[in-house]
């Protein structure tokens, strides 16, 4: 059974202050974005224009699979030369990856679904944002559905040690898959833990899953933690800023905090950034969100990383917490990463806009 420890490392906020200007109210219950670049919090009303409006830009789906993302079985990065020494990462459609750090020790080459964390035969498993869910709503029967279908099922997905999620939206907090994988690895004996920005901590535990408190680890901007997978690999894993929102209903909105994440692999040094759900910057914004300079700075670069790339139809609604792929652009530079993955889009329609968006 590979045990799983969390230790607190030192923040790595480099302008810290008390209160974090990130915090709405203080002990902390409510979140705000505390840049110039949010510009402001579109009302219900601009929702309803955005959703029912006459001017609404309305573009179906296209017909054929043709025209849309292709859907590749997965390997899990086995196919690559020389992949016991690689970072790798496997998009399972909008934001869900599986990243894979390189193994800490020469392969015994067992198949994925039979190492179970044998040491050297593979390095720690993340999964972020995963929705498996044919629907990102509360409900199976309405809300937007996927039209482009998940790589595998959730039962061919690897085992997984670490569940990282960015914020509660439907979209990226899947109460399904987390149940799956959860209950997965307890099948197996295996230990699993959960990292999530504040305030969403609660969730896991009231999931109905069985998660417990000591298999969850909720974190502030800046927070740091070296996590070490018996047998597997260490991580230094910080949470850090991005530009968004939160909340799974009409009246829980900006309750719990939203985050990117950046690991840093000890074995292999290399350094990932997921950023979650984002925006650079609002359109009626004058200057870029900093927070993206600011973790390019902080961790001198990265070698991967996953920023968003779609949902931002219409512009004057969604460019506060939305990228359009110029923008994306910008963030890959800031960041200073050598490659970049673009992600959410080609999976759902938008869920009030209802825009397809050409990949």
């Amino acid at each position: 059974m590979a045990k799983i420890a969390v230790t607190p490392l030192p923040s790595r906020n480099p302008e810290p202050v008390d209160p974090p200007a990130h915090w709405a109210n203080n002990p902390p219950t409510s979140f705000k974005n505390p840049w110039p670049s949010f510009a402001k919090q579109h009302g219900f009303l601009d929702a309803l224009k955005t959703r029912f409006g006459t001017n609404r830009n309305f573009v179906p789906v296209p017909e054929t699979r043709d025209e849309l993302v292709k859907v590749r079985k997965p390997d899990w990065g086995r196919g690559l030369d020389g992949w016991q020494h690689k970072l790798k990462a496997t998009w399972l459609g909008h934001a869900g990856f599986l990243v894979e750090t390189a193994c800490s020790a020469s392969t015994t080459g067992l198949e994925v679904s039979a190492d179970n964390g044998k040491e050297g035969t593979r390095g720690i498993r993340i999964l972020f944002d995963a929705v498996f869910s044919e629907r990102t709503s509360p409900v199976g029967w309405f809300g937007p559905k996927r039209y482009t279908p998940t790589p595998c099922t959730l039962d061919e997905l690897p085992e997984v040690d670490l569940v990282i999620i960015s914020h509660n939206h439907y979209d990226h907090l899947d109460i399904a898959t987390i149940s799956h994988v959860y209950k997965k690895s307890k099948a197996a004996g295996k230990d699993i833990h959960f990292f999530a920005a504040l305030g969403n901590k609660q969730w896991f535990l009231n999931a109905g899953i069985g998660i417990a408190a000591d298999e969850v680890t909720e974190c502030d901007w800046w927070d740091s933690q070296t996590v070490d997978v018996q047998g597997v690999g260490s991580i230094n894993l910080t949470c850090t800023p991005t530009q968004h929102f939160s909340g799974r209903t009409p009246f829980d909105a900006g309750q719990t905090l939203w985050s990117s994440w950046v690991v840093e692999d000890v074995q292999s040094s290399k350094k990932l950034y997921f950023s979650g759900d984002t925006a650079y910057k609002a359109t009626s914004a004058k200057t870029a969100c900093p927070a993206f300079k600011q973790i390019g700075e902080v961790f001198g670069g990265f070698d991967l990383a996953m920023v968003p790339i779609g949902l931002y139809s219409p512009e004057w609604f969604m460019s506060n917490v939305h990228c359009c792929p110029e923008d994306s652009l910008e963030i890959h530079k800031d960041i200073r990463s050598k490659k970049t993955i673009g992600m959410h889009y080609g999976t759902v329609r938008g869920g009030l806009s209802a825009q397809y968006e050409d990949v």
